[in-house]
């Protein structure tokens, strides 16, 4: 994992828990937000909409992510992660979302996310093992 301090981990995570304020989720009431540093030292939140038909829901993860490419450009490099719930409940990133995050992910950015025991924070190829790659030319 990267010497990030504790400190900026936690602060990424209360603007994770921020975002999460603002989550659409009248069906499953489970509010969720991510909050993404680039390398630029940018930040990036999302929260999760969902949608009656649950397949086209989205999750804060990746709701962050396209907001991370559209305003920064497909070049963005993600160096830590945090994904915050507003109901006391493990919320580490499903698994679209660790595939999704991979492609833009450092390997050892550290991801901090709500546990059974509090928080949990892994470097993403915990997280990811054995990801989906293609190597573009």
């Amino acid at each position: 994992m990267t010497d990030q301090t504790q400190a900026a981990l936690e602060a990424l995570f209360n603007l994770a828990e921020q975002a999460a304020e603002n989550a659409y989720a009248p069906y499953s009431k489970f509010r969720v937000g991510a909050a993404l540093r680039l390398s630029s030292g940018e930040i990036v939140t999302g929260t999760n909409v969902e949608n009656v038909s649950f397949g086209l829901t989205i999750c804060a993860e990746r709701a962050a992510v396209v907001r991370a490419v559209s305003q920064f450009g497909p070049k963005i490099r993600i160096e830590a992660v945090a994904v915050a719930n507003l109901n006391d409940r493990p919320s580490p990133p499903c698994g679209a979302c660790r595939q999704v995050l991979a492609e833009f992910i450092e390997p050892d950015a550290p991801v901090v996310f709500s546990a059974a025991e509090g928080k949990c924070a892994m470097a993403f190829s915990e997280l990811l093992p054995l990801g989906f790659e293609m190597k573009l030319k």
